[in-house]
């Protein structure tokens, strides 16, 4: 694979990441700090936060906000947002990043573990995107890039309750590509496949223990399954919300773009 070039797109520009003390969110933001971008670390864990903060300060010098934040929790995000704006006075990329799996047959989901992965996974991009919209009217610039699955664009047994969230994030950012679409701001969803993170490791261990393999086991016939034989980096679909955050993609909107090694393809 050739290397790819270091870009400085988005010096000057702020970007906000939910998520970002793991896994995808944080390997977009150190894509946007790498860039030249000023970055906002939102997370639930202060302290994973941090450390990607500190991950950003160390390759491009600027300061990094590090922020608890919980995105089920309007008032939350509303304080996260606010403390951006008072940094910096600007929000120019949202990646909404933030999300939990979970798994059941369908006549075993208990309503509250429903209402839970709809919290996070979907009303959390809602939060999100409702608060940072304002801005980016008002600047009559921004990208909105949400992080759904392709679980979103297909589905498997025991899976309702992640299916139906990440769905729904499609939907929600089309909608949203209409609303600010007139103010010169994008918003598009990324629909990853299976991706080296915390978060697959966790599904292996739930869909192996329900088919009585190791969960090593499982990512293997993962890995085979996918056409490119391989499990995605999270640096490659950090590559992604950076293109769709930068200008050369300032007239694509509305989009949910499969970077699935053309998993749902086959």
């Amino acid at each position: 694979m050739p290397e790819r070039s270091t870009m400085r797109r988005f010096e000057g520009s702020v970007a906000v990441v939910t998520g970002g003390g793991r896994g995808i969110g944080k390997a977009c933001c150190l894509r946007f700090a790498e860039e030249g971008a000023r970055v906002a670390v939102l997370d639930l864990s202060s302290q994973d936060a941090r450390k990607t903060a500190a991950g950003c300060e160390a390759l491009d010098g600027k300061p990094a906000l590090a922020l608890h934040c919980d995105v089920t929790d309007k008032g939350s995000v509303a304080a996260a947002c606010a403390a951006v704006m008072d940094a910096w006075g600007r929000i120019d990329a949202l990646v909404a990043s933030a999300g939990i799996y979970s798994s059941q047959p369908l006549p075993e989901v208990p309503l509250r573990e429903w209402q839970r992965v709809i919290d996070v996974d979907l009303t959390g991009v809602f939060l999100c995107n409702q608060a940072v919209a304002p801005i980016m009217m008002a600047q009559r610039s921004g990208a909105i890039i949400n992080i759904s699955s392709m679980a979103g664009k297909t589905s498997w047994e025991a899976s309702a309750q992640y299916s139906a969230a990440k769905t729904g994030v499609i939907g929600l950012t089309r909608s949203v590509a209409m609303e600010l679409a007139p103010y010169g701001c994008t918003a598009n969803t990324i629909c990853p496949g299976n991706t080296e993170t915390d978060l697959i490791r966790s599904v292996a261990e739930v869909a192996a223990g329900r088919a009585q393999m190791d969960s090593e086991a499982w990512l293997t016939m993962r890995r085979h399954d996918c056409p490119m034989g391989r499990l995605a980096r999270p640096e490659e679909i950090a590559g992604v919300a950076a293109f769709l955050a930068s200008c050369d993609a300032g007239y694509i909107t509305g989009q949910a773009i499969e970077v699935d090694g053309g998993m749902v393809l086959s």
